[in-house]
């Protein structure tokens, strides 16, 4: 069966995401909403390793060499994402006071991203 989905934003009711799907007629609206909703964590997992892992820095000549770039920068994602969340589960302490150092950078979830400042607007 062919479904179609509409999803309006709470923040902005005027804005409404589409979805369509193929699924079979015994699936609930409920799973539809659910498989919908995976999309934007797949998604940022997948930025994630383009922004610390190179996942976008390939040149594609034969499907051996992409596939091999493919699945070891997933697999060095799936190890920083691990190694990150490890240390928490531990109940580890924090090591200084978070926003303290000097550093540009700055943790957002489980990746790290450079926060240069900019002139202000």
């Amino acid at each position: 069966m062919r479904w179609a989905l509409a999803r309006r934003s709470i923040s902005k009711p005027d804005e409404i995401a589409y979805y369509r799907a193929y699924a079979p007629l015994q699936v609930t609206v409920q799973e539809l909403v659910q498989v919908a909703g995976a999309r934007w964590a797949i998604e940022e997992c997948f930025q994630a390793a383009k922004n610390e892992c190179g996942l976008d820095q390939y040149e594609v000549r034969r499907y051996t060499g992409w596939y091999r770039h493919i699945t070891l920068a997933m697999l060095a994602h799936a190890f920083l994402a691990a190694t990150a969340h490890q240390p928490s589960e531990k109940g580890a302490e924090q090591v200084g006071q978070p926003g303290s150092s000097g550093s540009q950078w700055r943790r957002f979830g489980d990746s790290w991203q450079l926060v240069v400042p900019g002139p202000r607007t």
